[in-house]
């Protein structure tokens, strides 16, 4: 297995039991300020019309930012919590994937702001969002 390789198994498994395991989201690559995932358009994404649930949307957008903010810390002293998210919803989508990019806007020691854009399978604009977080210092125990 390839670093990379050993490093989106080891996001993944960090979505078990989670409200991202519930919806399918699938981290599927990391790079040094971004992070990449993608979520499927179905019954559990989906809102009471047949299509993708913003709030899903939302979802997956502050996934791939929390993640990668929390890449840029040290876990051990940090963490990451969100602070605000807004998102747009531009263009509606019936089934397939929807593949969202959380990219590094600003990296603080305080605070980080990330831009998330979700695309469907054929590459447009679904939503646009972006994520502030909180980095915080650990309590010592």
């Amino acid at each position: 297995m390839s670093p990379e390789s050993d490093k989106l198994q080891q996001l993944n498994a960090l979505c078990k039991n989670t409200l991202a395991e519930a919806l399918g989201i699938e981290i599927t690559e990391v790079g040094p300020d971004f992070l990449c995932g993608k979520m499927p358009v179905d019954r559990r994404t989906h809102q009471p019309f047949g299509i993708l649930h913003g709030g899903a949307s939302v979802a997956l957008a502050e996934t791939l930012g929390s993640i990668g903010a929390s890449l840029l810390i040290d876990t051990q002293k940090q963490n990451c919590v969100g602070l605000e998210i807004n998102a747009n919803h531009v263009k509606a989508v019936r089934n397939g994937f929807v593949h969202g990019r959380a990219t590094a806007l600003h990296l603080g020691r305080k605070t980080q702001v990330w831009e998330i854009k979700i695309t469907n399978d054929a590459g447009d604009l679904v939503c646009i969002s972006r994520l502030t977080v909180a980095v915080l210092d650990r309590a010592n125990k």
